[in-house]
Order: structure tokens, then C-alpha cells, then sequence
């Protein structure tokens, strides 16, 4: 003996009534947690380029001979970090506690403080390093500081090219 159901041609109205708010009760939180963190990961991305930018210009910089263009007491190693962190405040990262270092980048010397005044290093490798507060670049806080700061870091070699007054 065979059991039959009865079937139905069309659901009602009233059997679906809520299923949306359900639905959106418990896909919205993701789809919200998704887009704060694609916005977080989007801030911090142009944070990092923006870092990068300004160690590019400050190397392209240091690479050439401008003891000229150095105002009276300044080394040149002063001019650069001045300038990267300039490059940074422009671009809106607070660089009050940026820290910038200028290194030999290899050879026995490696990781020891590079003058780029001393004729000496001409044609050496130098390494540019700034650290910047994860806070600093953290402005939209959607997310928590879970980084403490970031970094980037680019390398260059002295030239002898002379900038042209």
C-alpha cells in the first residue's frame, strides 16, 4: 500500500513571510566584516605604496651629489630624512614618529649607518629603511591594531652624478 502526500502547486505568501529577514539577519554581519576589512586592507596598501614613493624619491636624491643644495649645518643624511618625512606628512601619514634609517646594504659593513657624504662610499650600495606607527596609518580604525608598525624598505647605490643648479 503506497502512502500518497498531498502536493502543492504554489507556496503561500504566509509560509515565506520572514525568510528574508532571516536571511539578511544572518548574511549581514558578514558581508559587513567583509567590507571593513577590504577597506582596511585598501588603506593599508596605499600606506605601504606611499612609504615606498617616498623612499624612491629621497634615494633617487641621495644616489646624486647635492652637497650644494644642503642648507648651512645640515648633512646630507639629515636632508634625506628631513625629506622622507616630509614625503610622508604630504601624503598623510603622520611621520612625527617615523623612524628612517640610512645603512649600508652589503659587503662587512651591512647593517652599520651609511654617510652619504663620505666620498669614500661612492658607488656603495645604501639601504633606506622607514618605520612607521601602525596607528599613524591606522585612521579609519574599523579594525584593531593588531600590527604595531610598518615598515618598508628600499635599496640604492651612490652615484657621482652631479645635480644640475
Amino acid at each position: 500500500m503506497q502512502t500518497r502526500f498531498p502536493r502543492r502547486c504554489c507556496s503561500s505568501a504566509s509560509d515565506r513571510k520572514g525568510s528574508a529577514t532571516v536571511e539578511f539577519a544572518l548574511m549581514a554581519p558578514l558581508f559587513i566584516a567583509l567590507m571593513m576589512g577590504l577597506l582596511q586592507s585598501g588603506t593599508d596598501f596605499a600606506a605601504s605604496q606611499q612609504m615606498y614613493s617616498a623612499l624612491r624619491q629621497a634615494g633617487r636624491l641621495a644616489s646624486q651629489d647635492y652637497s650644494k643644495k644642503l642648507q648651512t649645518g645640515q648633512t646630507a643624511n639629515q636632508k634625506v630624512i628631513a625629506d622622507i618625512k616630509n614625503q610622508l606628512t604630504a601624503s598623510g601619514i603622520d611621520a612625527t614618529n617615523a623612524t628612517v634609517t640610512i645603512t649600508y646594504a652589503n659587503g662587512a659593513n651591512a647593517g652599520t649607518n651609511f654617510d652619504l657624504s663620505a666620498s669614500a662610499n661612492d658607488m656603495q650600495y645604501f639601504k633606506l629603511s622607514c618605520t612607521v606607527p601602525y596607528a599613524s596609518v591606522n585612521k579609519n580604525g574599523f579594525l584593531p591594531n593588531t600590527t604595531t608598525s610598518m615598515s618598508a624598505a628600499i635599496v640604492f647605490r651612490k652615484g657621482k652624478s652631479i645635480l644640475a643648479t
